[in-house]
């Protein structure tokens, strides 16, 4: 299974309708966003995907991302979320902190890492597991990326919007 992995959308309207269209060429439909969508308006861009997420700590309005989230059968959690994918054990965390994302690679208990918040690509083996952050879907002046993880055999890809 491939799962497409992003962060730090910040409204970039523009960016999230590219990725939308490019996962959908890709044939993927599990989208996980590592959180920074700022505004609520955004959400609903997703529709037609099943996106997982959390907060970052750009996301002011909880109560309407929740709702928006809602709407489009997404699921939203707090600022941590873990789960299993094909016997892959995944932490989803934006990365505000990076003692704790250090603690989620370091503690051994997950085979795949994601985090956010720094806008910079990282895919790092450290141990036996996979520290991936996909860079940022707004790009910021940069360049606009998002990951491509697939389940079965572990490998990564890094795509420009």
């Amino acid at each position: 299974m491939k799962i497409a992995i992003l962060s730090d959308s910040h409204d970039h309207v523009e960016h999230i309708e590219r990725f939308v269209k490019k996962v959908g060429q890709l044939g993927i439909t599990d989208i996980l966003h590592a959180g920074d969508y700022c505004s609520p308006f955004t959400i609903p861009l997703f529709e037609g995907l099943k996106l997982t997420g959390v907060f970052g700590n750009n996301d002011g309005d909880h109560f309407r991302l929740i709702r928006k989230f809602r709407e489009i059968d997404g699921q939203i959690h707090n600022e941590f979320h873990e789960f299993e994918v094909e016997e892959k054990r995944i932490a989803l965390y934006h990365g505000t902190r990076t003692a704790i994302t250090e603690a989620l690679v370091l503690c051994g208990k997950y085979d795949l890492v994601i985090s956010g918040h720094t806008h910079s690509v990282v895919q790092e083996i450290r141990g036996e597991t996979l520290s991936l952050n996909p860079g940022s879907l707004h790009g910021f002046g940069g360049e606009a990326t998002f990951a491509v993880y697939n389940t079965r055999n572990g490998e990564v890809g890094i795509i420009e919007v």
